[in-house]
């Protein structure tokens, strides 16, 4: 009788992880699914049916985990934010050369931005009835103090000049990638990438000399 019980209750156990395992698994599916449509077709042209019919998921799951699409593009948004974030963070704690360091941040900034479409940023900034551009705004506004804190940190331990100022670096990354897009720069590099090596070192060196 023991026994049995134990069992009964080992089968259970394991039934509701699976469960768990697979709820959770649905709920990525969804994000990620919405996160590629968006990217690629913008908010208004993307349904709740295509990402469900994309994620391999029914309507009722869908709403168990998102009230509305709105919702879901905020999820999909901040996801994307905190990722970002944590990506940063971990380059600011690298034993790496500053050099190095704001190579890899602007190679971020670049891997982040250059696969969103047109239609996306014309959704979420020219429709406020949405909420979508204010709630990016507040996320990019905690998320830039967040990056400033992290790099005057750098400065006080000698990682950068104690001199510079964070906030011209962000707003240089800004344009950047403007640059990255105009033709007559970026046809002197064979990839995005190497341009954006070439930024970070003259940023770093100027034109003197290096190793």
């Amino acid at each position: 009788m023991y026994f049995n019980t134990f069992f009964v209750y080992l089968f259970f156990i394991l039934f509701y992880i699976g469960s768990m395992v697979n709820f959770n698994r649905k709920y990525e599916d969804i994000l990620k699914t919405a996160r590629d449509l968006f990217w690629k077709y913008g908010f208004k042209r993307v349904s709740i049916e295509e990402i469900c019919r994309k994620a391999g998921v029914s309507k009722m799951t869908f709403y168990r985990f998102f009230p509305n699409k709105v919702e879901l593009a905020r999820y999909v948004f901040d996801q994307e934010a905190n990722k970002g974030l944590m990506e940063f963070k971990s380059i600011m704690h690298e034993n790496t050369a500053p050099a190095e360091k704001l190579h890899k941040i602007m190679l971020l900034k670049l891997n982040g931005t250059n696969d969103i479409s047109q239609e996306f940023l014309m959704d979420f900034y020219n429709n406020p009835e949405l909420g979508l551009k204010q709630h990016i705004e507040e996320t990019t506004v905690r998320t830039w103090k967040e990056i400033l804190a992290d790099f005057k940190e750098a400065q006080a331990n000698g990682t950068f000049r104690k001199d510079f100022k964070p906030e011209f670096i962000l707003l240089i990354t800004q344009k950047i990638m403007e640059m990255v897009n105009d033709a007559k720069i970026s046809q002197m590099f064979s990839t995005p990438q190497e341009m954006i090596m070439e930024l970070a070192t003259f940023f770093m060196y100027g034109i003197s000399p290096h190793e």
